[in-house]
């Protein structure tokens, strides 16, 4: 069935405490499977939002050591009459594991969760791949919903379904589709977020306007130092228009047979990096932020891009603070054994994400030997 985003969102009024604000809602078109994105100041504290996604009377709030004493409470006020338990995982990306699942396991079976249970995810990108695998395979799958609270997971994986844990030989090898009954995205929890996790999302923010976006690349770039700031009305709209692009991809394509694989940029040299350095060292979006810089690289060797559009992309992400280069003392050989394990591998060939210009990506498998090496081997003179 041929599946589209709603042409644009709405604009909701929604009251908290009395003061009027303004709520914006994305569909993710999935036929039956679809579901609203929420955007907003202030949405995590509304009592309305999210008790009509529960279709049971009990719910698991799954969160983790730093984010449950700032906002669990709220959550669980904001759920009226669901009975809702806890599990409180460790923070980090090292704990995305097998073993950290069955923490969450755990608490469903000792209090007798049946599949009208309704899993809740509060908390970043680990918290919501592992709750929504949790998710998918307990009693073969109950229903579960995002509330992520950093800019990274408010922009990317709380959408689109992915859900997964990591193996110490790549990362979220382990997983499923799956997707959440509705996504809260509550703009005002990122004022806790540590400066470098908000630097670490924007990467992502970056990335959607290289892969399809010229429009908002630019918008970035004439706006990055009031998203530094943590401008609430720049960062609403910053996120509001990376789930649109997000979306719009999801719903094309929700399972990665094609399109969707856009997404994947700067991901295989990212998660080669993240697996090199040991999963936390180096955040996700870090590492992303150096692989989308490598990718551009690539794609100027290849001719696709100007010398000039490289240096553009590696300019706005060394403006948003993350690093442009890869570890000085990883090989290129380090990089081509981690990329061979890593999902987007074909037929036996590495996939990469490139660009034929800003705002115009391609999945490319056929890279001349010899024009990838000269990347992976040319550390801080990428693009010069």
């Amino acid at each position: 069935m041929t599946t589209v985003l709603r042409a644009a969102p709405t604009a909701d009024k929604s009251f908290l405490n009395g003061n009027q604000i303004i709520m914006h809602t994305l569909t993710v078109e999935l036929g039956e499977r679809s579901y609203p994105i929420y955007i907003g100041a202030g949405l995590l504290g509304q009592t309305g939002l999210l008790p009509p996604h529960i279709h049971g009377k009990r719910a698991v709030i799954v969160s983790n050591e730093v984010v449950a004493p700032l906002y669990l409470e709220k959550l669980k006020s904001a759920l009226g009459n669901i009975e809702a338990d806890v599990v409180v995982l460790p923070d980090g990306e090292h704990s995305k594991t097998l073993e950290t699942l069955n923490l969450i396991f755990d608490q469903l079976l000792t209090n007798r969760h049946e599949r009208s249970t309704t899993l809740i995810a509060l908390g970043g990108g680990v918290t919501g791949d592992i709750t929504g695998f949790a998710a998918a395979v307990y009693q073969r799958g109950v229903n579960f919903i995002q509330v992520p609270t950093t800019l990274l997971s408010q922009v990317d994986s709380s959408v689109g379904g992915k859900t997964g844990v990591n193996h110490p030989l790549g990362k979220n090898m382990i997983g499923a589709f799956y997707q959440p009954q509705c996504v809260l995205v509550d703009i005002d929890v990122l004022a806790s977020l540590p400066a470098r996790e908000l630097r670490a999302g924007l990467a992502e923010v970056i990335k959607y306007g290289l892969l399809g976006n010229a429009g908002f690349f630019t918008w970035i770039e004439q706006n990055i130092d009031g998203l530094l700031a943590r401008d609430p009305e720049l960062l609403a709209q910053a996120v509001r228009i990376s789930c649109e692009e997000k979306s719009r991809i999801v719903a094309a394509d929700e399972k990665e047979g094609g399109v969707r694989a856009l997404l994947n940029l700067g991901h295989t040299f990212g998660h080669a990096i993240e697996a090199a350095m040991g999963y936390g060292n180096w955040l996700h979006g870090e590492a992303v932020a150096t692989g989308m810089v490598m990718a551009a690289d690539l794609s100027c060797r290849l001719g696709w891009i100007s010398a000039e559009e490289a240096l553009r992309a590696r300019a706005l992400i060394e403006r948003a603070g993350l690093p442009v280069c890869p570890p000085a003392d990883m090989t290129a050989e380090q990089f081509m054994d981690l990329m061979a394990v890593d999902k987007k591998v074909q037929g036996g060939k590495i996939r990469f994400v490139l660009m034929r210009g800003i705002g115009d990506a391609v999945v490319e498998s056929d890279i001349a030997p010899e024009l990838l090496q000269q990347t992976l081997s040319a550390g801080n003179r990428l693009c010069l």
